[in-house]
This record gives structure tokens, C-alpha cells and sequence, in this order.
């Protein structure tokens, strides 16, 4: 009988030991849950309400960029001259153009043509900035000296004027405003991203980090480009924001993107005619690019706010 109970026991306590097993599998997805919550909480409680605003105006922009078909399912070259210079109303909700076509429509498919030449613009000045900054910041002094200078020059320029006169030498026209608006930017990525490298590179992880005997490559790769990097992605989102007004300006000035693109900086320029008569040509195109900007600019001083 003492034989039998033993087994009884061990054999339910292999099963409550089973049962508890498969109660903390049970469990871990609700911890996961509860952990990824807790996190997207702290992100939300970070950013505040104008971060999470811009957050949410960033997702819209988003959708238009990949799925514009979502927001707005016409033709944004559809033409109507019966419908030419209709007012903002249901069915026609930023009004028409000239040649009868939905502005609302331009507006969100030209997401796409502005944010994108922006966002490929801000690549360009990102990866620039990065060469000449860690050059400038782990290579020798008379390459430091070098660079500096270049730097300088290229500073006493206003960003617009620079882009100007690239596009003045490289020609009108999208590719042209990419590389222009890329390059006027990058002066400002080197200078901040060299004040970072020499800061982390002279810290005292990364000092700490040599006296155990890692070689440079390694100390490189895993102390001074993930600390030097991390701070770039606030500083890039601003940097988009301000690249879709440089973008904008080229193709107002009739440089950048023409007629009949859908893009907020040509639109403007083709409605400045008719301010007087047709107030909505500009107005809504000129919005688009003002929250842009906000948005990507509230949203990357939020980002930074939180990283820090």
C-alpha cells in the first residue's frame, strides 16, 4: 500500500509539475504583451501629445507615400474642363485646378514625389555628412585641418543658395535637385557628426575599452559607431523636413520637379497665377508643406527628447 500511494503522489506531481509548466508557457505571451505595452507606454508618455500629434500626422503621410490609392483613389492628372476652378466642396473637397483636376487628389499623390525627393535628398547629405564627419574626426590632423576648411566655406552659404547654385551647374530637374539639396545639407551632418565622433572616441568606455586590449576595429564597430549613430536618427527626421522645403522651393522656382507632376512645389507655382480667383491652389499644397515640416520636426526633437 506504501509502495502504491508513493506512486499515486509522484505521479501527480509530475502532473501539477507538467500542469505549471504548461501555465508559465501560457503565461510568457502575456508578459511579452504586457512588457511590449508597458514599453509603447513609456515611447507615448516620451513623446507627449504634440510628439504623438506628429507621430500620427508622419503615419498619414506614410500611407500616402506607399498606398495613395487608400486616401485618394483617382487620377491626380485626371482632367475635367467642365469642372475647372470648382471650390473646395463635398465631392471636391480642396477644390480644382485650372484644368478641372482634384486638388485633394494632387495633394496626396504628390506625397510621394515631394517626401520621397526629400527623403532621398537626406540620404544623400546623411551618407556625405558620414564620410567627411568620421574623417575628419579619427583621421589625422592635416585631413581634420583639411576638411574643416572646406566646411567653413561651404557654411558661410545658405543652404537654399548652395542648392541653387548646384542645380545652376548639375541642370534643372529632379535627379539635379536631389544631388543639390543633398549636398547644401551634408556640411551640416559632418560638422555635427565629427563633434560626436571625437567626443565618444575620447570617452572613457572607449578608453577603458583599448586598455583591455580590443583592437581599433572592434572598438570602432561596437563602442564608436553605434554611440556616434544613435543621436543621427532625430537629427536625420529634422533633417527630411527641412530637405521637403528646400525640394519645394527648386520646383516653385520652376528647377525641380515640372508640370504636370503632382508635386506640392510645382502645384504652388502653377497656382500662384490665379491667388486672387482660386485662393485653394496654394493654400492647400502650401499646408501640406507646412505640416510636413512641423511634423518631422516635432517629431524628431521628440525622438531625440526620448533617446536622451
Amino acid at each position: 500500500m506504501t509502495a502504491v500511494a508513493e506512486r499515486r503522489d509522484a505521479a501527480g506531481g509530475g502532473a501539477g509539475g507538467a500542469g505549471g509548466a504548461g501555465a508559465g508557457r501560457r503565461g510568457r505571451p502575456g508578459r511579452a504583451a504586457a512588457r511590449v505595452a508597458a514599453g509603447a507606454g513609456r515611447v507615448v508618455r516620451g513623446l507627449g501629445v504634440p510628439g504623438v500629434l506628429a507621430a500620427l500626422a508622419v503615419l498619414w503621410m506614410a500611407v500616402a507615400v506607399l498606398r495613395p490609392d487608400v486616401l485618394a483613389p483617382g487620377d491626380p492628372n485626371a482632367i475635367d474642363a467642365r469642372a475647372a476652378f470648382t471650390p473646395p466642396e463635398p465631392g471636391h473637397w480642396f477644390g480644382t485646378d485650372e484644368s478641372g483636376r482634384d486638388v485633394y487628389t494632387r495633394v496626396v499623390h504628390g506625397a510621394a514625389a515631394s517626401l520621397g525627393i526629400g527623403a532621398a535628398a537626406t540620404a544623400i547629405g546623411v551618407g556625405a555628412g558620414l564620410v567627411l564627419g568620421f574623417a575628419a574626426g579619427l583621421g589625422p590632423r592635416w585631413l581634420d585641418a583639411a576638411i574643416g576648411r572646406v566646411l567653413e566655406v561651404l557654411f558661410a552659404l545658405p543652404t537654399l543658395v548652395l542648392a541653387l547654385l548646384l542645380v545652376a551647374v548639375l541642370g534643372a530637374g529632379v535627379e539635379a535637385s536631389v544631388l543639390a539639396v543633398g549636398a547644401a545639407t551634408a556640411p551640416g551632418y559632418a560638422r555635427m557628426l565629427r563633434a560626436r565622433v571625437r567626443s565618444v572616441a575620447t570617452s572613457g568606455y572607449v578608453e577603458a575599452a583599448r586598455l583591455e586590449g580590443h583592437g581599433s576595429p572592434r572598438v570602432l564597430f561596437r563602442h564608436v559607431v553605434p554611440n556616434t549613430l544613435w543621436p543621427l536618427v532625430s537629427v536625420a527626421t529634422l533633417g527630411i523636413g527641412q530637405a521637403v522645403v528646400w525640394v519645394c522651393a527648386l520646383s516653385f522656382l520652376g528647377l525641380g520637379t515640372l508640370p504636370p507632376s503632382p508635386e506640392w512645389g510645382a502645384m504652388l507655382n502653377a497656382g500662384r497665377v490665379y491667388i486672387d480667383t482660386a485662393w485653394w491652389l496654394t493654400v492647400f499644397p502650401g499646408l501640406a508643406i507646412t505640416v510636413t515640416a512641423a511634423a518631422l520636426t516635432v517629431l524628431g526633437r521628440r525622438v531625440g527628447a526620448v533617446a536622451s
